[in-house]
């Protein structure tokens, strides 16, 4: 073939620039896309770095109860509320119960019944001790008139005797029945006795089938019901009680700690206490240190701490928990308080004059200007008595230029 006639037909095939396929049109479009992509990424990094986020970066603190007196703690220590005078009331004698004539909450007085046991034995027993008593003396009574009798004739024939009208005998005979008349007078009286102590003890008996209250107090546990056996020790397996009800005199509440002996120089006989019960984490309670026991508990390494109560209430019940905390020496326990805490903030936070107080409150990623009123103070610590709540959060030294609204960021 000759080099003229190949010309057209390589012309032929050649692909005219317009005709070029899509994917060359795609790729042509794409590169300058991806470029705009990351001029704008890095535009917005270079923002971010030179002008931030007009978010203020504050500090704040939670607001929570705190109570009076307590920056003057020395100690904080934990126990329960134990009753110095507490006894679980039983029989002295085994007895079935009659009745149980208390409750639990009841008060008692001393003395008063509390439950009652058959007493058809001991009852018997006492009748019969009884009836001994007056054969006794019945006998005694008939061998004084038989004495008498026999010293009246005895006084006769000594004196016809002395007249050499009676015999020897007779005046021996009379004297014989004399002095055996006044011997059995000795025996009749010794036995009256002895029939008077025997009902004495019966009537003991019969007493201790009535059971009262040792001292004054209120029922916390009442053990038995009527019917049940009651014995003064333990028998008869699980079926025999050994206590009637358990009585406390609340009178003599107290609180007791375990304080570590490595911070028992803190505590000082006498010394104020302020106690909280955990049933009511809001009632401050005036006590004093009343003993340390002098013994330690090699174990826990603790001393046992007596806490004294000085103020009585009934809400405060045997094996409550408390928590108390020992005021510094010199220092007097604060009064009881019986409502809501008052809320402590630091120094720091508070802003105004002395007629004007307010703070700033973090909500929602803002700040709120919030009035509050300010108590007494105690280090770097106030008291607020009005304006905020348990939770608020509040910031702590505000910079200058925060206002009312402006938004804040804290950790």
């Amino acid at each position: 073939m000759s080099e003229t006639g190949d010309r057209p037909s390589l012309e032929g095939l050649r692909i005219p620039r317009d005709e070029q396929p899509p994917e060359s049109r795609f790729k042509r479009f794409l590169w300058p896309s991806i470029g705009t992509v990351c001029v704008a990424g890095a535009l917005a990094l270079l923002a971010a770095w030179f002008w931030p986020d007009s978010a203020t970066a504050v500090r704040v603190e939670t607001v929570r109860s705190s109570s009076a007196g307590a920056a003057a703690s020395v100690l904080d220590a934990s126990g329960y509320v134990t009753a110095r005078r507490a006894a679980t009331v039983s029989s002295q004698r085994t007895g079935r119960i009659r009745r149980v004539l208390v409750e639990e909450g009841m008060t008692v007085e001393e003395g008063q019944v509390v439950a009652e046991l058959d007493d058809a034995a001991e009852l018997a027993q006492l009748r019969l001790a009884e009836a001994q008593l007056t054969s006794a003396r019945s006998a005694l009574g008939e061998t004084r008139a038989e004495l008498h009798e026999a010293e009246l004739s005895y006084t006769r024939l000594s004196e016809l005797h002395d007249r050499g009208l009676a015999s020897e005998a007779e005046l021996d005979a009379a004297t014989a029945a004399r002095d055996r008349l006044s011997a059995r007078l000795e025996s009749n009286d010794a036995a009256v006795t002895v029939a008077e102590r025997a009902v004495a003890v019966q009537r003991q008996a019969h007493s201790e089938t009535v059971i009262r209250a040792p001292f004054a107090g209120v029922v916390i546990d009442k053990n038995a019901q009527p019917g049940e056996m009651v014995s003064p020790v333990s028998a008869g397996g699980g079926f025999t009680r050994t206590g009637i009800c358990t009585l406390v005199d609340m009178e003599s509440l107290e609180i007791e700690v375990d304080v570590n002996e490595a911070y028992l120089q803190r505590v000082q006989p006498g010394g104020a206490v302020t106690a909280r019960l955990d049933a009511y984490p809001s009632w401050r309670i005036p006590a004093e240190v009343i003993a340390i026991v002098p013994a330690a508990n090699r174990e826990k390494a603790t001393v046992r701490v007596r806490v004294g109560i000085l103020q009585r209430d009934p809400r405060i019940l045997p094996d409550m928990g408390a928590k108390v905390s020992f005021i510094e020496p010199g220092r007097p326990a604060p009064a009881a308080v019986a409502g809501p805490d008052r809320l402590s903030i630091a120094s720091s936070a508070l802003q105004g004059p002395a007629d004007n107080h307010w703070v700033y409150v973090a909500e929602d990623g803002r700040a709120v200007r919030r009035s509050v009123a300010a108590g007494e103070r105690d280090g770097l610590r106030v008291v607020v008595l009005s304006g905020l709540s348990p939770g608020d959060r509040v910031i702590l030294d505000p910079p200058a230029g925060l206002s009312d609204g402006a938004e804040i960021q804290y950790p």
